[in-house]
């Protein structure tokens, strides 16, 4: 036996009686740790993902400081209509609990595997007051390319009477996941709630101060408004940066004196047009994604407040 053989021996007993000795030897115990989990435990949290952003606004308000919510969607691109990468989708199947809208909402949720124990469809308490899409039209809306508006009306956090019961179906799933942090659920629960009646109350008084005069919706996603506050509105499919054309114009020669709700600021070029055949333009914002600064019930507040100062 060479004496390089004879080496290489020697340094495979040495390390192997070293993994004998440490796997023998006892951790040491940190008392003081110990103490401090004794008598501070540790505070459970539950990962939540959700298809939109108003779910997660919602989610994170009831859970609070026990629950992580997030939407991990892009700021660009209509939750609606977005298609999750694989890391993404993973990243939902890892989720303590996935929070759908339903309504057809996310499409993306009934082609891939998601476990079903830890979905919660926050409008499957109301199935029977959900509407349907009329008039379907092909059309583009942002990054998402072409699309079809689907069979039935989604964005239900619109009517804060919905929202509420939205609310209600996630407090169910925190509860039933989190025991222990019962009564601070209900409390946040009770909380939300409570401001969402106060912005019911707050549309009710603005679009009542309309005086009849007739409500045009820029884009077929405010059946759910229209219909809590008996607006009789009508819907167009004209985006806000894009300049519609002279049909799409003459379309509306009848209707000066209206208000139009558009998703968010459209061209200048478009305004103007519009302010010439009387019809003023106001933003109401959906507030599906992430607002810039603010959060759900700050993007709904100032809705009302451009309502108020394009009203009169």
């Amino acid at each position: 036996m060479t004496e390089q053989q004879l080496l290489a021996i020697r340094c495979v007993v040495f390390m192997l009686t070293c993994l004998t000795q440490t796997a023998c030897e006892p951790e040491p115990v940190n008392l003081a740790a110990t103490a401090e989990q004794q008598s501070s435990p540790a505070t459970a949290s539950l990962g939540a993902v959700t298809v939109n952003y108003p779910l997660e606004y919602f989610t994170q308000r009831i859970g609070g400081n026990s629950v992580s919510a997030r939407y991990p969607g892009p700021a660009n691109e209509d939750p609606a209509y977005w298609n999750p990468d694989i890391d993404t989708v993973v990243d939902y199947q890892q989720a303590g609990l996935i929070v759908l809208n339903g309504a057809g909402y996310a499409g993306w949720t009934k082609r891939v595997s998601l476990p079903l124990a830890k979905q919660i469809d926050t409008s499957a308490a109301f199935t029977d007051r959900l509407l349907a899409v009329d008039n379907k039209v092909a059309h583009t809306h942002g990054p998402t390319g072409e699309h079809v508006h689907d069979d039935l009306a989604f964005t239900v956090w619109l009517d804060p009477e919905l929202a509420g019961m939205q609310a209600d179906a996630i407090h169910a799933a925190l509860v039933a996941r989190l025991p222990e942090h019962r009564d601070a659920l209900a409390g946040n629960l009770v909380a939300l709630k409570e401001e969402l009646d106060a912005l019911d109350t707050e549309l009710a008084q603005v679009f009542a101060a309309r005086d009849e005069r007739q409500i045009i919706y820029s884009h077929p996603v405010y059946q759910y408004l229209d219909r809590r506050y008996a607006l009789d509105g009508i819907s167009m499919h004209w985006e806000p940066d894009e300049l519609p054309s002279e049909q799409e114009f003459a379309a509306l020669e009848s209707q000066s004196g209206a208000l139009m709700l558009w998703e968010a600021e459209p061209l200048q070029g478009t305004r103007a047009r519009l302010t010439a055949m009387g019809i003023k333009s106001v933003v109401f914002d959906p507030c599906a994604t992430q607002p810039e600064s603010g959060d759900y019930l700050d993007v709904m507040r100032a809705n009302i407040q451009r309502l108020e100062t394009t009203l009169p």
